[in-house]
């Protein structure tokens, strides 16, 4: 069973940064991808941003230029540099990793950014 854990979401100004880590654990065999969704209050979940284990990125038109998702030092873990935020950035973010061919979600962290 494979556990997604996030962390460093928070409240932050307008213009700000934040930066999202988040730690796969478990029966990971190998981990092909790993990323970011979105989810505002009243909207459906939304790609942020995803890199693969060879370290190609994708992300959101929204947030390109803007955020920067890196895979760590330690295996299956994964980072969301956030800079330059918005108020549509207000979110729930949540964590996947995809480890052979299932997929696995964080429990999300809130990010706010306030004017």
């Amino acid at each position: 069973q494979v556990q997604v854990v996030e962390s460093g979401g928070g409240l932050v100004q307008a213009g700000g940064s934040l930066r999202l880590s988040c730690v796969a654990s478990g029966s990971i065999f190998m981990t092909n991808v790993m990323g970011w969704y979105r989810q505002a209050p009243g909207k459906q979940r939304d790609l942020v941003a995803n890199v693969d284990a060879s370290g190609s990125a994708v992300y959101a038109e929204s947030v390109k230029g803007r955020f920067t998702i890196s895979r760590g030092n330690a295996k299956n873990t994964v980072h969301l540099q956030m800079n330059s935020l918005k108020l549509e950035d207000t979110a729930v973010y949540y964590c996947y990793v995809i480890s052979l061919r299932t997929t696995t979600w964080g429990q999300g962290t809130l990010v706010t950014v306030s004017s």
